[in-house]
């Protein structure tokens, strides 16, 4: 198993992990409008995108990463926004090995953190990402306003 930056070759190895994660979170399939997302986010560069592909080149799973900024701390951030792994690569460590990558890439680019957001009912997630020293943020609430 290896974890590789993903780039525009990948593609097709890509779209249907980002499908089956929007699904996961009660979306409908939409196999070209995940092409056409990823495409997008990998060749404007608005994202950073690692992939875990089995001995046999098959992709595994993926973690997505937005870069941005902290204009208190005057500092970078990343926001990691997609972590998924398919049925077969489960129990494995894959999801670790990609949050480690992303760990990498932050500390690489001289980032303060990285955060993230879960649904509440994710607890597999969460546990996940506690072991890992990612801590639950107890002093600001999130707000959503919703334009349609």
């Amino acid at each position: 198993m290896k974890i590789i930056p993903a780039n525009m070759s990948h593609i097709e190895l890509i779209t249907p992990l980002f499908d089956a994660y929007r699904q996961f979170y009660k979306q409908q399939s939409d196999i070209e409008g995940a092409r056409a997302f990823i495409s997008n986010n990998l060749t404007n560069q608005h994202a950073s995108i690692f992939l875990a592909l089995d001995e046999h080149d098959k992709a595994l799973g993926f973690v997505q990463l937005y870069p941005t900024w902290e204009s208190v701390t005057m500092t970078k951030r990343w926001v990691l926004y997609d972590l998924y792994v398919a049925e077969p690569g489960r129990k494995k460590g894959i999801a670790t090995q990609l949050m480690n990558q992303a760990k990498q890439l932050a500390k690489d680019t001289q980032a303060k953190y990285i955060m993230l957001e879960t649904a509440v009912d994710n607890t597999t997630a969460q546990r996940l990402y506690e072991s890992l020293g990612y801590d639950r943020d107890n002093e600001f609430y999130t707000y959503i306003l919703e334009i349609n």
